[in-house]
């Protein structure tokens, strides 16, 4: 492989593209769309959430199609991930939980998708955008927040941050700690994803950049970058997991708060 063809491989894989690292999160409009003073524009980020939600439907379609005793592989893949999911909720929520498996799985599918397709080839990573996170992590947080209303009343979901035994002297401090930490979820949830995929992403681009220019001597760092891109693909899986269990255990207190 000459100079050339390994130059274009880095550039791809982990697109390195002048010399600034966070060049690789720019959002690119690819198709203007404009109502009024509203900017409706078809972005790259918009194109890999549709790309990512268009391969989760199409590959549990096609792999339950045909629900065999003996399952094919795409059915064991997608049986597996449905029994992950599934663990996940009766670990966390208990049985109460499964009405809530719709969202969770939906959550763990779509995010694990983005994540990995930002690790192909001249790509763009979806959750490096802190304005995907934070929908994401906003609309786990309705759902707790709506569905803690719903099973406590409105006075239980405030009694829910006082809990019993403190005394009254502390109820307020205790109140607003506990009410605060409740608020500043959504920020935590969406934050952790972001600033993991952008951090692992700026580390393999800077590394790519040694092994290009550095010839011959770039070995190391390219032993280094092919052990990186297998710990990013366990990180895009991992925090896949991580927000999934996280608004899970968000729904097992409310469900199990008296």
């Amino acid at each position: 492989m000459d100079l050339f063809n390994i130059s274009w491989f880095f550039n791809g894989f982990f697109r390195v593209e002048g010399g600034n690292p966070l060049s690789q999160f720019s959002v690119k409009k690819l198709v203007d769309i404009r109502v009024g003073d509203l900017d409706l524009s078809f972005t790259n980020s918009s194109l890999y959430m549709v790309l990512a939600t268009f391969i989760v439907i199409t590959f549990m379609v096609v792999a339950t199609h045909k629900k065999a005793i003996i399952p094919s592989r795409s059915q064991v893949v997608a049986e597996s991930i449905y029994q992950f999911v599934l663990n996940i909720i009766k670990s966390t929520i208990g049985d109460d939980g499964i009405k809530f498996f719709p969202l969770i799985f939906s959550l763990f599918s779509f995010i694990l998708l983005c994540n990995l397709l930002g690790m192909t080839p001249y790509s763009f990573t979806a959750t490096s955008q802190i304005a995907v996170t934070i929908s994401l992590a906003l609309l786990s947080f309705s759902v707790v927040t709506i569905f803690a209303i719903y099973k406590n009343g409105f006075l239980g979901f405030f009694k829910m941050f006082l809990p019993s035994g403190v005394p009254w002297w502390m109820a307020p401090v205790i109140f607003i700690i506990e009410f605060f930490s409740f608020l500043i979820r959504p920020i935590t949830l969406s934050v952790r994803l972001f600033a993991n995929m952008v951090a692992g992403h700026v580390l393999l681009k800077v590394v790519a950049g040694f092994v290009i220019s550095l010839g011959v001597a770039g070995v190391l760092p390219f032993a280094f970058s092919v052990i990186m891109t297998g710990f990013e693909i366990f990180v895009a899986v991992l925090q896949a997991y991580i927000f999934a269990i996280l608004v899970c255990a968000y729904l097992g207190e409310v469900t199990k708060a008296h």
